[in-house]
């Protein structure tokens, strides 16, 4: 299961649930084995099993993978509530496939999708409330949080839509979505978005005073900046012609990454560093989110948030 956790280029996207399934799994394995291990009784819903308890609710799964045994917990449901925010503009489908319906690659929608399905895994084993929330020019798929299995059921269903459709030429207007978005969240809640935040330069203070919206009414909030970091933040491309496409508008540049790379790294982190330095403003976690570093950032953020929330 680690091989989820830690590298994305997993070999079929074709079944999300089963995925989302694995990764969970390897993730609460790990937390008995890791420095989270505190957090792992509530956040798993295990504990170690003492000699002369019944062996009815042993996890035999558990056991299996890690010669111990642990005993399922089932408490009392929670008031948790978690709206999934996803970004669906056309750069969220960095980087293309180089042929259609390859289902062995990862772009950043994709790794959105997967990690958003693990976390609804994940929410439903707390008997916490999710909802999610899809958007480019503006909100395309808006659900409240809910618990039960069709509501999981349909949620894949979204999220299958967004894998298996890219669309180029889509733009977006974040600060509009997400000013939409937090009109709709009437409860305290934990809003957790993944998203490249790229907007128009023009518009950098209405994204800005979106997420500061998204504050209002005590919510817990936790972008993850998804990112191919060296391409998009490092921008290691050799030094050689390319043919350079905005998957947003269309426009076209050919030129050589020497020409520009310089100017690129400088706008770019003073781009990511005004990001960053809003989000600690408005008391926002912000999570660097780069596709090929795995999902256990993203599990291990949320079981943070979730703890801090709770106590």
């Amino acid at each position: 299961m680690s091989y989820l956790l830690d590298n994305t280029e997993v070999k079929d996207l074709g079944n999300l649930e089963l995925l989302a399934r694995q990764v969970v799994e390897g993730f609460i394995i790990g937390l008995h084995k890791s420095p989270f291990h505190g957090f792992s009784v509530e956040f798993a819903e295990h504990r170690l099993y003492n000699q002369g308890e019944p062996t009815r609710n042993i996890d035999w799964k558990v056991y299996a993978r890690t010669d111990k045994l642990f005993l399922k917990r089932f408490e009392e449901e929670t008031n948790l509530r978690c709206q999934i925010v996803i970004d669906a503009s056309s750069s969220m489908y960095f980087p293309e496939a180089q042929a259609q319906k390859n289902t062995s690659y990862i772009n950043k929608l994709r790794f959105s999708a997967l990690a958003a399905a693990a976390l609804m895994n994940l929410l439903s084993k707390q008997r916490d409330a999710y909802g999610l929330s899809i958007f480019d020019q503006d909100v395309k798929v808006h659900t409240r949080c809910k618990t039960n299995t069709s509501h999981y059921r349909l949620m894949l269903t979204y999220l299958d839509q967004l894998i298996n459709n890219p669309e180029r030429n889509r733009t977006t207007s974040a600060a509009q979505a997400l000013h939409q978005i937090a009109d709709s969240i009437h409860k305290r809640s934990m809003v957790i978005i993944f998203s490249d935040m790229f907007e128009q330069s023009e518009n950098a203070d209405q994204l800005f005073t979106a997420l500061q919206h998204l504050k209002h009414n005590k919510h817990e909030v936790v972008l993850f900046h998804v990112v191919d970091k060296a391409k998009e933040l490092d921008f290691e491309f050799e030094n050689r012609p390319y043919i350079f496409i905005d998957m947003e508008s269309g426009e076209r540049l050919r030129l050589q990454p020497n020409q520009v790379r310089d100017h690129y790294l400088s706008q770019m982190k003073q781009f990511v560093e005004a990001l960053k330095f809003k989000c600690l403003q408005y008391q926002i976690d912000f999570v660097e989110a780069d596709i090929h570093k795995g999902f256990r950032p993203i599990l291990q953020s949320y079981l943070v948030r979730r703890h801090k929330m709770r106590v």
